[in-house]
């Protein structure tokens, strides 16, 4: 397999049709208002839900594996550099476990809506934007030690400010989105209206949302240049012969 780096490429193109198409449907049947809902407001009724569900779940398996190929590159990088500080071993083990966090906090989000599990939706939004982030930031950080055996400065440079603008979206969307929720007055909040109270808040919130998943896409199709060094062959199988007495 040498096509490695059509990955990220993949990943980014599942997120980006899933959020748009989820809205698209989403205005198109009224369930929600055209003013910058939340993601997940989109994707709450049927049908949408269900093709949200769906390519949430691929999205996130694609990303798992995207994650796990960048972790056995750098990997790769450090057994055959010895020159490489041992620090970057552990670092990368550590972005590993933050990044399949993410993966899982995505597959929570797209499973279990806030209008039915509400509790699990949360943890799985912060552990989708917030270990995301953490991973970003370990990334960032990864791409400047093996610099200049994988990567350019540039590269680096780009996933620093990228990490930097998800780490204050973040914290923006989870402060606004808790004072509009707090000040909201309306009916349903999947069609939150200036009247209803806390709109301002609302839509910095939803805006935050929107950016920052976005920019998650984009980070994740930072790898595509790396990967086109890295080439995969299928797992060895080993059979086991069992006697059997009779």
């Amino acid at each position: 397999m040498s096509q490695v780096y059509l990955l990220p490429v993949a990943v980014f193109l599942v997120f980006q049709v899933t959020f748009i198409g989820t809205y698209i449907v989403a205005v198109l049947e009224g369930h929600v208002v055209p003013t910058v809902p939340y993601i997940s407001d989109a994707a709450t009724y049927s049908p949408e839900s269900c093709v949200f569900g769906q390519l949430i779940n691929i999205g996130s398996v694609l990303l798992g594996i995207t994650i796990y190929v960048r972790y056995r590159q750098v990997m790769q990088l450090y057994e055959h550099h010895p020159d490489l500080d041992s620090a970057v071993k552990r670092h990368s083990r550590v972005a590993l476990w933050y990044g399949m966090l993410s993966c899982l906090g995505i597959s929570f989000v797209g499973n279990f809506q806030e209008t039915n599990v509400r509790i699990v939706h949360f943890i799985g939004a912060f552990c989708c934007f917030g270990c995301g982030t953490l991973y970003f930031w370990m990334q960032a950080l990864i791409s400047y030690m093996i610099y200049p055996m994988s990567g350019t400065r540039i590269y680096a440079h780009l996933r620093l400010g990228m990490s930097v603008c998800c780490t204050i979206l973040f914290i923006l969307l989870a402060v606004t989105g808790l004072m509009s929720h707090i000040l909201f007055q309306g009916q349903n909040p999947r069609k939150w209206y200036p009247s209803d109270g806390g709109w301002y808040f609302h839509v910095i919130s939803t805006i935050s949302e929107w950016i920052i998943a976005t920019i998650f896409s984009f980070f994740i199709l930072t790898f595509t240049t790396e990967f086109r060094d890295i080439s995969l062959s299928h797992p060895h199988i080993a059979l086991m012969s069992y006697s059997t007495t009779i």
